[in-house]
């Protein structure tokens, strides 16, 4: 592929870890955007442990997680029980679906977070109804 005069110096751009800024909030959890363009919003997330998060979704945007380290745990609203996620792990909370995450570890959490849509990132919520008997 050859390139023109008018082609950016560098395809490519590299966001450092020290050039994320603190994006989304949700009480209990401290989110960071690396980018965001039209249709994607890509960053990280940190849970203390102990921590839970409050209510929220993600409005039209699918989100995928991959845990780097501890442990995240997602409750859904509506739904009895949780399910833990470990490093390795990835995590897909589809649009709209209104969840808490918290960390029942002994160190803090991080997952590197990616949506896709165009809906606003993050709706925090006062509560979820009670889960299903």
């Amino acid at each position: 592929m050859s390139r023109t005069p008018h082609d950016p110096p560098h395809p490519v751009r590299v966001v450092r870890a020290a050039d994320l800024v603190a994006a989304d909030p949700t009480a209990g959890m401290q989110r960071s955007r690396a980018l965001e363009v039209p249709g994607l919003w890509a960053g990280t997330v940190v849970t203390d442990p102990g921590a839970v998060s409050g209510w929220h979704h993600h409005d039209t945007n699918v989100s995928s997680l991959y845990v780097v380290r501890g442990v995240l745990r997602l409750e859904c609203e509506g739904v009895a029980g949780h399910v833990d996620a470990h490093p390795g792990d990835f995590v897909e909370v589809p649009a709209r679906t209104v969840h808490r995450e918290s960390n029942p570890g002994d160190e803090p959490s991080l997952a590197v977070i990616a949506r896709a849509g165009d809906g606003v990132p993050t709706v925090n919520v006062d509560h979820a109804p009670p889960p299903h008997a």
